[in-house]
């Protein structure tokens, strides 16, 4: 591999000095050897180091006392390998520390910079000169993008393999490509983030100068399936690496295929001023799929204006549509194409175009491309297109990637990538971030959590966890714990009917899962029939429950029913989830997710995130829900995780809404 590495720094003319250390070499690919890195009598910037695993630390000490700041470690064989080779990797990071070197790797493919015609690795090719910045844990990925890179003409100005990340991190490795004038769009592909919530301040950073694309893989938690409480059950690593990088304007690829077409479209197009998206099509069947598309995105298929289909009714034949999409019919030649992008080109509410062919006989696909090519070079908005088939199309596909026209394979394709950009648009648009503190009792938190470590429990019952929502200015239904049917029946009575009549055990979480709940209770006979029915059901379902009573508490009548939640992810820290309360919400899972702290403005966007959000703001004539109400139930929620870190998870639920004003 160290051969294969010398050869790519040497035939691609790597500038600088280069000094092959080998003693058993006089001579290597026509440059010097040296037997040690004490022998070269040049400072030296960089080391690439691949010898054995256990070689790698006499290296390091070579490059402390060289003063050698910066290494790449290829070599393999440490903490993939496992315990042993933590170890090894663990040493080694230290010894790195103590000497001030800075290391990417080990396990890597190596790095590229082509500004300085470098190829510190051993891919295969030297990507063109461009403006595409790469970084990658898997060095599979980076020779699967170099390849594609190659073969569609993509330039890059920098690839870099993370590899084990032992010192150098992705979060470093972006806010270096942030700075980097030669580089306008980021890529990624990470398996872990170290230090989750540097990476999203580092990227909230970055992403107001250039966009950041990632794709994650490894975001199933199996983990996520043992947590006790519902957030625990349904906050998977995903929900947490999908809630960061919404908050950090970071742009999510869900697939490599996304990827890639997302690279294209923003390394070579402006982004859209707007929404609203035009379509240009030879054929009504890939027009109604690119529509069908858009209506799934944040793009707009605005009508076309009366002024534009008129100067379009003069060239186009009438059994032409002139109405968003434009079908300019199977007969369209490279004339009618060009003549009609003009038109909407020119139209001023028009942010965006996609112009869609299939082959048809009456059409030369590289003549429409050329068109497209003389029209876009004075465009002030994105372009993108979407030539379909295979044979008759590759010529034209050639020239619009000469030309840093963005050409997709499919519709769909073109309009997810458009969508991305008119989202990364609004991202940059986004105002500063408002955060609101509340009063809030700690002391009394504080002395409840003392109370339940001092009991060596770990779960609070619900009256503990009631008194710590109350300090934080949750209303809280009026409830006491009754030990006794009398006693119960006293409450009931002095509450006022109707009552909920609920299990008192930190052993029982899910209390309706086992028949710990009683709701609509109406008189005495009731409230003494449901404290044998839930304690016995406990007893019989959990034996060896602590029971200390059962919690009779106030029946609260109106309001919708929502869940929020606090789970503790172990990469970004506390977690705030929202959705659709009551005891189905494990079976809907219609819930989103944020990282602590919420912004005012991330405290809105969670509540807009669910697919049951209309049914908050009244349908059929019902009342809107009071959604201010629950935007400072989870600001005070997200406050408290803050606050307490030793909050593992939390569940309100329901948390029931009241109308408008209501709370």
């Amino acid at each position: 591999i160290g051969y294969d590495i010398l050869n790519n720094i040497v035939q691609y003319h790597y500038g600088g000095a280069v000094y092959p250390i080998n003693p058993r070499a006089q001579e290597i690919l026509g440059h010097k050897a040296y037997p040690d890195l004490s022998s070269v009598p040049s400072d030296i910037d960089l080391a690439v180091i691949a010898v054995p695993a256990p070689a790698v630390k006499g290296v390091l000490e070579q490059c402390g006392k060289k003063g050698v700041d910066s290494a790449i470690i290829i070599t393999a064989g440490f903490k993939e390998k496992g315990p042993r080779g933590a170890g090894l990797e663990e040493e080694l990071l230290m010894q790195a520390r103590e000497l001030g070197v800075r290391v990417v790797g080990p396990n890597c493919l190596g790095i590229i910079d082509t500004g300085s015609a470098l190829n510190a690795s051993f891919a295969a090719g030297m990507p063109l000169a461009g403006h595409i910045g790469f970084f990658s844990q898997s060095g599979a990925m980076c020779v699967a993008i170099l390849d594609w890179a190659l073969g569609e003409n993509v330039g890059f100005s920098t690839f870099v393999s993370l590899g084990n990340k032992m010192d150098i991190s992705e979060t470093e490795i972006m806010l270096s490509m942030g700075e980097n004038e030669n580089t306008r769009v980021i890529l990624g592909y990470l398996e872990s983030i170290d230090d989750g919530p540097r990476f999203m301040k580092a990227a909230r950073e970055v992403s107001k100068t250039k966009p950041v694309i990632i794709i994650k893989s490894g975001t199933t938690g199996a983990g996520a399936k043992a947590a006790s409480s519902h957030t625990g059950a349904l906050a998977g690593s995903e929900h947490a690496y999908r809630a960061a990088f919404k908050q950090s304007g970071i742009i999510h690829a869900e697939s490599m295929q996304a990827l890639f077409a997302y690279a294209m479209a923003f390394a070579s197009q402006p982004l859209p001023k707007g929404p609203s998206l035009v379509i240009i099509t030879n054929s009504g069947g890939p027009g109604i799929l690119a529509a069908d598309a858009c209506e799934r995105s944040s793009l707009h298929l605005t009508p076309t204006r009366k002024e534009t289909a008129d100067r379009l009714r003069d060239f186009l034949p009438p059994t032409a549509s002139v109405y968003n999409p434009i079908d300019i019919i199977g007969d369209a030649t490279h004339e009618r194409y060009e003549k009609t992008l003009d038109v909407i080109l020119k139209d001023a509410f028009t942010h965006a175009v996609l112009i869609l062919l299939t082959p048809t006989a009456a059409v030369e696909a590289e003549d429409v491309a050329q068109g497209i090519v003389r029209l876009a070079k004075d465009a002030d908005k994105p372009i993108m297109t979407a030539f379909m088939g295979e044979k008759r199309v590759r010529g034209a596909r050639k020239i619009f990637q000469d030309h840093a026209i963005p050409t997709y394979d499919y519709p769909e394709d073109a309009v997810a990538a458009l969508n991305a950009m008119l989202l990364y648009r609004q991202w940059l648009e986004k105002p500063e971030r408002k955060y609101r503190s509340f009063e809030a009792d700690t002391d009394k938190v504080r002395k409840v959590f003392a109370s339940v470590i001092n009991q060596h429990r770990h779960d609070l019952v619900e009256s503990e966890a009631r008194q710590v929502l109350s300090a934080y200015g949750f209303k809280v239904p009026e409830s006491r714990i009754s030990r006794t049917t009398q006693e119960a029946a006293v409450a009931a009575s002095e509450i006022g009917y109707p009552v909920v009549m609920k299990i008192a055990s930190p052993d029982v979480l899910h209390k309706s899962d086992m028949g710990g709940v009683k709701a609509g209770i109406e008189n005495e006979t009731m409230v003494k029939e449901a404290f044998f029915e839930i304690t016995s059901a406990i007893q019989l379902r959990q034996p060896r429950a602590r029971i200390l009573g059962v919690m009779v508490q106030e029946m609260v009548l109106q309001g919708k029913e929502v869940i929020l939640g606090i789970t503790r992810d172990i990469q970004f820290g506390p977690m705030i989830m929202f959705g659709l309360g009551g005891i189905y919400v494990e079976v809907l899972k219609d819930i989103a997710f944020r990282i602590a702290p919420l912004s005012v403005e991330e405290a809105d966007a969670v509540i807009r995130d669910i697919r049951s959000f209309p049914l908050l703001r009244g349908v059929r004539g019902e009342a809107p829900a009071d959604i201010e109400g629950i935007r400072d139930a989870l600001l005070r929620l997200s406050q408290m995780a803050i606050d307490f870190p030793e909050i593992i998870e939390a569940d309100i639920n329901p948390l029931l809404v009241r109308p408008e004003g209501q709370g």
